[in-house]
């Protein structure tokens, strides 16, 4: 047995919860499908922010019950370690979850997840399993972004939503998701006429039909989503790193903002945000770092990665015109310069920065500017100054070997910045890599700006736009490091994972980073 009660007492503490061994009986033992009178699990099981010695695991209940984990390293539930977490209640939706630490680096970890109730009686069970990261073991992962968006949810006729599977089949140790998990300003409909004269059906519930705008509205998009068999296949095999974007709460919103839209009734986008925010945290297993609710942070997946993610949304500014010379925040003082300080101390080969909007293409919010950049020439404006810092730091700070990942603008692209091509100079070549839409809409591509000096090496967009699922323009990226070279191998590949692109990047010192 791998596991031991002192290994895991970091994890229990944390949560509250006692250490306990199966008593009278085994593990293996525990209840598989739902007995009348206890605790039902709804919503599957998932796990999150898994690293070298931690992981996050969740799961969501219909009725009070306290959190039950049995742990194990080898597949023997008979031997596993029991751990008990918190009690839920409707504050949090009926949703748990449980920090573990003490693990071991290079380590395959099954897990069962089912709930007490106050009788001490175990409800339905469920199986799931993660790999924390080791010093000689390659690192594979896929990133996409935006489900379930335009309207196009579960499709029960087209499988769901499959590009899922697609991830799934690639068999990779962690997904990446760069925000919009979910839609919550788009309403889904029973049928959905598409402009090619093809009709797309969905499963509907009622917290989709409408804008969200309750708490009980915004968590009933991620129960919408867990309702995908596709999905919570997914999750219980493979760990989540989740990020947000706007569509979280809705569409291209910024701090202090208010709403003309005649759909809400609550116009104060503050108020929308907060009850956002508490459902992603509820619904998405991830480690809370500083305060609850600070959603920027590093995931370290062992010697070859680390992930940096960040939050675009909380910390903006108004979104500025186009032609605003002064700095307007996207990521805030504080966060960039811990962005900086983090990436300049990694010690990892790779230093992945999951950015969940692009830096180089323009994304238009009517007149006005959504996304870094202004779309003119020249020196940086508006966003575009922060930016411009942290890069320009990064070099001073001789940072090597960092790959941007993002979503947002539902197309896949490669793009390869350039001092040599840029009008702003001060900072060293890299790549952005963009993926998404997994479950949404299609459209793109998007027009870049010159300021960095992007140069496009790959796109793929809609053929119309608004192009569903069925078309198969839905797009996710794969990366996998080796640990013996380590050479980054990134590729960008559609709806049923074939390859569409594909590009190896060599480490500083053993090649050109951004060759």
């Amino acid at each position: 047995m791998n596991l031991s009660r002192r290994q895991l007492l970091a994890a229990t503490t944390a949560a509250g919860a006692t250490l306990a061994l199966p008593a009278t009986r085994s593990a293996a033992a525990a209840p598989s499908v739902v007995r009348r009178g206890r605790p039902a699990l709804t919503s599957g099981i998932a796990s999150g922010d898994v690293t070298s010695n931690s992981a996050v695991v969740w799961s969501r209940t219909d009725r009070p019950g306290r959190l039950v984990v049995d742990l194990t390293s080898h597949g023997r539930f008979d031997r596993a370690i029991r751990l008990r977490g918190p009690v839920t209640s409707a504050d949090d939706d009926f949703t748990a979850q449980l920090p573990l630490r003490g693990l071991r680096p290079g380590q395959r970890y099954d897990y069962r997840i089912a709930f007490e109730d106050s009788s001490g009686r175990l409800g339905e069970t469920a199986l799931g399993s993660f790999s924390t990261p080791g010093r000689s073991r390659r690192v594979s992962f896929v990133f996409t972004g935006d489900t379930a968006g335009q309207g196009y949810g579960i499709n029960p006729d087209f499988g769901g939503m499959i590009a899922y599977r697609a991830m799934h089949r690639t068999r990779p140790d962690f997904f990446l998701h760069s925000g919009d998990n979910i839609y919550a300003d788009g309403p889904i409909q029973a049928i959905v006429n598409v402009a090619d004269g093809t009709i797309w059906k969905n499963v509907v519930t009622e917290e989709v039909s409408k804008v969200a705008e309750t708490l009980a509205e915004y968590r009933g998009r991620y129960k919408y989503n867990l309702l995908d068999q596709n999905v919570r296949e997914l999750y219980a095999e493979v760990p989540i790193i989740s990020q947000w974007d706007d569509h979280e709460t809705l569409n291209n919103w910024y701090p202090g903002e208010i709403l003309t839209d005649g759909r809400y009734t609550e116009k104060r986008v503050d108020v929308l945000a907060s009850r956002a925010r508490k459902a992603f945290l509820e619904y998405l297993p991830m480690v809370h770092t500083a305060e609850r609710d600070r959603i920027y942070r590093k995931v370290s997946h062992g010697p070859l990665l680390d992930v940096f993610c960040l939050d675009m949304r909380t910390y903006r500014g108004a979104n500025p015109a186009p032609g605003v010379a002064g700095p307007v925040a996207m990521l805030g003082a504080e966060q960039a310069a811990w962005l900086v300080r983090e990436v300049a101390a990694s010690k990892a080969t790779w230093k992945v920065i999951a950015s969940d909007m692009p830096l180089g293409l323009l994304v238009p919010d009517g007149t006005e500017i959504e996304a870094v950049a202004n779309g003119l020439a020249g020196a940086p404006g508006g966003r575009e100054h922060e930016i411009a810092w942290v890069l320009s730091q990064f070099k001073r700070r001789k940072v090597r070997n960092t790959v941007w990942l993002t979503a947002d603008v539902h197309y896949c692209a490669a793009h390869h910045y350039d001092p040599a091509r840029a009008a702003y100079t001060d900072f060293d070549p890299f790549w952005e890599i963009v993926a998404g839409p997994v479950n949404a809409g299609t459209f793109g591509p998007n027009a870049l700006d010159p300021t960095f000096g992007p140069k496009v090496e790959f796109q793929k967009a809609a053929d119309f736009p608004g192009q569903p699922p069925s078309g198969g323009n839905q797009f996710f990226g794969h990366a996998e490091i080796d640990p013996h070279s380590g050479a980054f191998t990134v590729s960008l590949r559609d709806l049923y994972g074939t390859v569409l692109w594909r590009k190896e990047l060599q480490p500083a010192g053993r090649g050109n980073p951004s060759s």
